[in-house]
């Protein structure tokens, strides 16, 4: 095996016992009976994200519209106030972020600040392994621009359908693309797009690049302001642990500040005027001006009292215990349960800077073992149509847990126990 592994149960019990940030597992709500490794589809509620939705609730029901300058955060400010407590885990300066809306929302707002096809530049690149809600976005975009989808967004094949090669998204950059979204980390296999050689390459040839950080914030450390990228935006509800549907947020580079934005909205406007409720849009001059409508506080509270841990916990000891766990299941996985009878592969790159949060498990049998593994009190996540990704969590998984999944998984196999379910699709994988 990697490192100093070896596939004893011993061996994860001394890695449980070495581990650093073990504490802040008991800062969360552990399902009982049950193994979560779905954190990169929803994380875990903790009780920091608990009190300070509660603590807004009562905020409401003690202060009514004065909380809105009289509570603990005032609500006027409250996106701000967030901004400034997540910049540090994405390398940006506070100003340069916002807090607000949902993902793809964020998503259409950006592309409709920064989409200005003219002359020969009339095309969006992306990537066939995108999120799709990505794609849809983008197709919207250009319809809206009169232009034509199947002509105007460009999509970077993939070689083997699991993984992109930055090579083939540099070909792609011609003198005919006028935006790029990318992926920071793609969903299914968890590769990590290095993001700031793109980024360079981008601007080499005069074109604005964004990425969606959804699969990486959280998880993996990032530069945006160092590497130059134009914008990003991500959800909050995966390795941030913010609730279901969340507040998202969106990441501008300052030299954008003062861009008109494509959807603007009463709350981008300069807090100093806000009320004032002038007739022409006046932006708040900084990626505030991006937030279109009122702070949705119990969509938004969740994730102060989440990135109070991550301010504790310091983002690289995340990414450093984060790494060190996925390279261990990939070797239990090697060690175990690669050859025949089981027949398990990883689709997701080895080497660690080329690998986001979660490791991909891809077998013939996947959809019918990752029902077996549910059946066993393990929370995994199946995606279509022949990979069940886990997501061991820095935060809340413990090593103890992967070498729990790995054995679940061998014995799937041994006892043919998949064959007792049908293999039908559920609603929501």
């Amino acid at each position: 095996m990697h490192r100093d592994f070896n596939p004893s149960r011993e061996m994860a019990e001394q890695l449980d016992a070495r581990d650093e940030l073990s504490a802040f597992r008991q800062r969360f709500y552990l399902l009982p009976d049950k193994i979560y490794m779905d954190g990169n589809s929803l994380g875990l509620a903790s009780k920091d994200a608990e009190a300070a939705l509660l603590r807004v609730l009562d905020e409401w029901k003690q202060q009514g519209i004065n909380g809105w300058t009289g509570a603990a955060v005032p609500w006027f400010f409250y996106a701000e106030e967030l901004a400034k407590m997540q910049a540090p885990l994405v390398g940006a300066a506070p100003d340069e972020l916002t807090i607000t809306a949902g993902t793809t929302v964020g998503l259409h707002s950006l592309i409709a600040a920064f989409f200005r096809p003219a002359g020969k530049r009339t095309k969006i690149l992306a990537d066939e392994l995108n999120f799709p809600s990505d794609l849809y976005a983008l197709r919207s975009q250009l319809r809206l621009h009169g232009l034509d989808p199947e002509k105007n967004l460009v999509l970077v094949p993939s070689r083997d359908g699991r993984m992109i090669d930055e090579a083939d998204v540099v070909a792609a950059m011609t003198d005919e693309i006028a935006l790029i979204i990318l992926p920071s980390v793609l969903y299914r296999s968890g590769q990590l797009l290095d993001m700031r050689h793109l980024t360079e390459e981008a601007h080499k040839r005069n074109i604005l690049i964004g990425f969606d950080c959804c699969h990486s914030a959280g998880s993996v450390p990032h530069k945006l302001s160092e590497w130059d990228v134009d914008f990003a935006f991500w959800c909050n509800y995966k390795y941030l642990n913010a609730g279901p549907g969340s507040t998202a947020s969106l990441y501008l580079n300052k030299r954008h500040f003062g861009t008109e934005p494509g959807l603007a909205g009463w709350f981008g406007y300069r807090k100093d005027k806000q009320f004032d409720m002038l007739v022409d849009f006046e932006g708040a001059g900084t990626a505030q001006a991006l937030q279109i409508g009122t702070t949705n506080m119990f969509s938004s509270a969740p994730l102060e009292g989440a990135l109070r841990i991550f301010g504790s916990a310091g983002i690289d000891r995340i990414r450093s215990k984060s790494l060190q766990q996925t390279e261990y299941l990939m070797c239990l996985i090697d060690e175990l349960i690669s050859r025949e009878p089981y027949n398990y592969r990883i689709g997701t790159p080895r080497e660690a800077e080329r690998r986001g949060g979660h490791v991909a498990v891809e077998h013939a049998e996947a959809l019918r073992i990752n029902e077996a593994l549910k059946g066993r009190g393990i929370i995994p996540d199946f995606r279509f149509p022949n990979v069940i990704r886990l997501a061991p969590v820095a935060l809340y998984t413990t090593y103890c847990e992967i070498w729990e999944v790995v054995r679940h998984l061998k014995e799937i196999i041994d006892t043919k126990e998949y064959e007792n379910y049908s293999g039908e699709r559920g609603v929501v994988a």
